[in-house]
């Protein structure tokens, strides 16, 4: 079955049109078509998946990751729009560097070749994995869990229909329909036909991809991030940012875990927190740690008097740190300045998005130095590291990773290039070789 599914990819890999050629334009508007005509099959068989999940018991953070809506089809056709429109600049020919008097050198871009992802629950993962790389030339398997297998099998079947109406071969696209880790662990073992893996998802899926394959890697790694909030800074926005640095999307790679915010400030940021949390009714749990003191005295695990309020305070614990919480919940833990707050950082960040909060420049600029991730967000939110949002266009991911790419994955990262040289008739022999 293993080798069916990577001849088959590889065939359809060698039979597609080079990278820039019309038909990939045509299967990103085939793809946006057929999903709005098959998205009610599609919500018929994420309904069943969300069922099942109930079923088991997940948690209702789980599910809502589970959960496709209207919504989500809007928003998968504007990256199957935007994806078109960056479609030109990068697979652009590239005009040419004369090189002495004899030639010229230009690099033509190339499909990575066949990509394989690894990822959970996200069904909105499937249609970005059989968009992003596809649409610059490459064979993709999608492996996502098994809690939305009848999703996957629907747009399973969306991506075949589109690829067929635009002329591509139907194997550039395959969804993995076996949850055996079996399957899994054999694909892993292929880098003789497998030349990419993107995992995305938890810390222990991409080291477990990791560890197991020596096929080059484009990780995502997990989002244990921090927010420092210097003495100097606007407390009413570093508020501002530790909630929209979590709340809107809970368990995204960006967003904030832990706030580390100087002593002397550390009590007046969990007022500005909390009040902000009750003036618009944002639902949060904040941890604190033993330094930073109780909001009027409450006791940890209190909601406040009688229970009305949003928030919820609990007590940090040390295994809180260098997790990812998945809910609605940040943590709070005074430092004894910007030393402290990097070392932390250092011990317990995953590479992913680092932020500082401050006045005063030199503090920022010095955080921006000695800090090593993929993004470091000043005097902002760190859900800011977005490819779309940076004006770097549509991604597949966000790689911590160094080689390759580091920050949003986005379509000029999923092509390498060949050189070409236009020798006019040149010999080597003839030619100086310039030295530096």
């Amino acid at each position: 079955m293993t080798e069916a599914i990577l001849t088959s990819a590889r065939a359809a890999l060698a039979a597609a049109p080079p990278t820039g050629d019309p038909a990939y334009e045509r299967y990103c508007r085939e793809l946006a078509k057929r999903l709005a005509a098959h998205w009610p099959a599609v919500l018929d068989a994420n309904a069943q998946d969300l069922a099942r999940a109930e079923e088991r018991g997940l948690s209702p953070v789980l599910l809502d990751r589970l959960r496709l809506t209207d919504a989500h089809l809007g928003r998968l056709e504007h990256l199957t729009e935007a994806v078109l429109n960056e479609l030109g600049r990068v697979t652009a020919r590239d005009p040419g560097v004369p090189i002495g008097d004899w030639g010229v050198r230009l690099r033509s871009p190339k499909p990575l070749g066949v990509v394989f992802m690894v990822y959970e629950a996200r069904p909105t993962v499937t249609v970005e994995g059989a968009l992003l790389p596809v649409a610059v030339g490459n064979a993709v398997l999608l492996r996502g869990g098994k809690e939305i297998a009848r999703t996957n099998e629907a747009l399973s079947a969306v991506a075949r229909e589109a690829l067929e109406a635009a002329g591509l071969p139907a194997h550039l696209v395959t969804v993995l329909d076996d949850p055996d880790r079996a399957q899994l662990r054999a694909l892993l073992k292929r880098p003789d036909a497998v030349d990419v893996l993107i995992p995305r998802g938890s810390p222990s899926l991409i080291d477990y991809c990791r560890s197991a394959s020596t096929i080059p890697v484009i990780a995502s790694g997990g989002g244990v991030n921090h927010v420092y909030v210097h003495k100097s800074a606007d407390l009413g926005l570093a508020a501002e940012v530790a909630l929209d640095s979590k709340l809107p999307e809970p368990t995204a790679c960006n967003t904030a875990e832990m706030m580390l915010v100087d002593a002397e400030v550390a009590d007046d940021l969990v007022a500005a927190v909390l009040h902000a949390a009750e003036r618009d009714n944002r639902q949060v749990t904040v941890r604190l740690d033993p330094r930073v003191p109780r909001p009027g005295g409450e006791a940890g695990g209190d909601s406040g008097a009688g229970g009305e309020r949003p928030w919820r305070i609990d007590e940090l614990q040390e295994h809180d740190l260098g997790r990812e919480f998945l809910d609605a919940t940040i943590g709070v833990r005074a430092v004894e300045g910007l030393d402290e707050a990097l070392a932390h950082i250092r011990r317990h960040g995953s590479g992913h998005t680092e932020g500082v909060l401050a006045a005063d420049r030199g503090v920022s600029e010095e955080f921006t130095r000695r800090v090593d991730a993929a993004a470091i967000v000043v005097n902002g939110s760190l859900r800011l590291h977005d490819g779309p949002t940076l004006g770097l266009g549509s991604e597949i991911s966000i790689s911590t990773g160094r080689m390759h790419v580091r920050g949003p994955v986005t379509l000029g990262s999923l092509v390498t290039h060949s050189w070409v040289v236009e020798a006019h008739g040149t010999l080597r022999s003839s030619v100086t070789a310039h030295r530096p």
